[in-house]
């Protein structure tokens, strides 16, 4: 088994997961940060990094870290830890493509003795039954013979300041012992928080997603608590804050769940259970109830309209905020286009703003044009979608200034007072 000291560093991609955890390695030791995008490669050279997730300051102090796109470059490292998406397709099964091009291009460099670590979120098994035949196939090595795995889970939650890579505690695991140990060494150099070594790569990853599934059934459930208590028109943020009010109540509120894990990760469980003859009910009902929430929040923006006598056909309406939570830039999976879209088909003029947001991230990814600044007296609808903190700052004067008289103003994340607002989850 190699010794500490010996490891020589690369990550495999850059993005919300891998650049942290590269920049923190690279404080510590020599590190070659991989990534296929040479426009990423460039941005980091230079010292800015559009996820806005490390400061210029921490890439600076990041003084072994260095950045390629050129996979010789990876041929002097002995360990390699694969931090690239997960995503799922059109038809909510996993996509394991970026995870398999990856495993490509690290076999094609792999040596004896060399280690490979996935953070990527996958299902129970996928490691050793899905990437590993991979890394076989291009390095011609045999699995814990010449070469070893390991799986750490990633715990990024993008634009949390608070809870960083160095401060959430660390899953690890090893395909041997000696392994699991030299893995969790290995993460201990960086994580002062501490870890929790696994007994086994599938446990690690069996961990890593039911964190995630846990959340949205308990977001689906808040969700559904929503419906019911709008229909008995009762305001759900009084009824959490008073069940709140006792000391082991979940505080969970209801709205739209994307992102890179929440809304992804349980189809991942699913696909994995489902593959061995069993049908999960819970979990699924619970990703369709979530799923089905941007419908729920234009129907009910359209009653009110209507109530109004508001024309819907041919409303201008304003959508605040894109990116799928609050104070970052992160478009990935987010459900707010499910607000955009079926607006659309109600034949409404929508304008989406959400200055986090790249503009040419917004136009590449769901081809919208995001508005700079929108005008004031504009609106027959406005719906306050993301809680960024420039919307908290404008208040409730500021947002009803860019609607008509007269105009609905729907606040989905509880972000103005319960009497600012028309209407709320």
């Amino acid at each position: 088994m190699k010794s500490l000291n010996k490891i020589r560093l690369a990550i495999i991609g850059l993005g919300y997961v891998g650049l942290p955890l590269a920049v923190e390695f690279g404080k510590k030791r020599p590190v070659v940060g991989f990534d296929i995008q040479q426009q990423r490669i460039d941005q980091l050279r230079s010292g800015h990094d559009v996820t806005r997730e490390t400061e210029p300051q921490e890439l600076q102090a990041a003084s072994q870290l260095r950045f390629s796109t050129d996979p010789d470059d990876l041929r002097d490292c002995n360990c390699f830890i694969v931090t690239v998406p997960t995503p799922i397709d059109q038809h909510k099964r996993p996509d394991l493509m970026p995870l398999f091009k990856a495993s490509e291009t690290v076999g094609k460099v792999l040596r004896r003795g060399d280690i490979v670590i996935y953070e990527s979120t996958v299902y129970p098994g996928c490691t050793e039954e899905d990437c590993v035949p991979v890394l076989e196939k291009f390095s011609g090595l045999q699995f814990n013979h010449d070469f070893f795995a390991g799986y750490s889970p990633e715990r990024i939650n993008p634009g949390d300041k608070e809870h960083r890579v160095t401060t959430i505690k660390k899953v690890t695991s090893g395909s041997t012992p000696d392994i699991a140990d030299l893995v969790d060494a290995l993460y201990r150099q960086i994580i002062t928080a501490g870890t929790h070594q696994a007994s086994s790569i599938k446990v690690a990853e069996a961990a890593k997603v039911i964190e995630n599934t846990q959340r949205d059934l308990n977001i689906a459930l808040i969700n559904e608590l929503a419906l019911i208590f709008n229909k008995m028109g009762i305001d759900t943020e009084e009824v959490l804050q008073a069940a709140g009010s006792k000391w082991n109540f979940l505080p969970f509120r209801p709205g739209l769940v994307g992102g890179h894990c929440i809304g992804v990760d349980p189809y991942y469980l699913t696909h994995k259970a489902q593959s061995l003859g069993y049908h999960p009910e819970i979990i699924l009902a619970g990703r369709r109830l979530n799923d089905s929430m941007g419908a729920y929040v234009v129907a009910q923006l359209v009653k009110a309209m209507t109530k109004r006598r508001l024309q819907v056909d041919g409303a201008r309406i304003l959508v605040m905020g894109l990116a799928f939570k609050e104070n970052c830039p992160d478009l990935r999976n987010t459900r707010v286009i499910d607000i955009v879209t079926e607006l659309q088909d109600y034949n409404c003029q929508v304008d989406v703003f959400d200055p986090c947001v790249l503009a040419e991230q917004a136009h590449h990814e769901y081809g919208i044009n995001l508005v700079e600044q929108p005008a004031p007296r504009t609106y027959e609808a406005i719906v306050l979608a993301v809680a960024h903190h420039q919307f908290r700052t404008m208040g409730a004067a500021g947002i009803r200034a860019l609607g008509k008289p007269g105009h609905v103003l729907y606040d989905l994340k509880y972000l103005l007072p319960a009497h600012a607002s028309d209407l709320r989850l």
